[in-house]
């Protein structure tokens, strides 16, 4: 089980704005990477079940995702079986803004 925070993040460590996005984008895309290296699969199988052209997976599998949302990476794990939850919690506490991103 991997948990993401944003002071961890090596973009909020090199000034991106949208330090958090990003390092919930790359733990997605580690994830969708994983599961097709587990299958075999080549790009053009993986791009046809994810709904993606081949460069654009190829793109997004070399880290060159800005152009696709969160949501899509989230729409390509359930194409691969993979169970998408997401929590609200409780209000949280001044100063404690976290995402976190729970792989198994």
């Amino acid at each position: 089980m991997r948990k993401v925070e944003k002071a961890r993040s090596v973009y909020a460590q090199l000034g991106f704005p949208d330090a958090e996005e990003m390092q919930v984008k790359a733990q997605h895309v580690m994830k969708i990477a994983e599961i097709l290296r587990k299958r075999g699969w080549s790009q053009q199988q993986a791009a046809k079940v994810l709904g993606l052209t081949q460069p654009k997976l190829s793109k997004m599998l070399r880290g060159q995702f800005r152009g696709i949302s969160e949501m899509k990476m989230m729409d390509c794990l359930l194409r691969l079986g993979r169970e998408v939850r997401i929590v609200v919690g409780p209000e949280k506490r001044a100063g404690s803004d976290r995402i976190e991103v729970v792989a198994a």
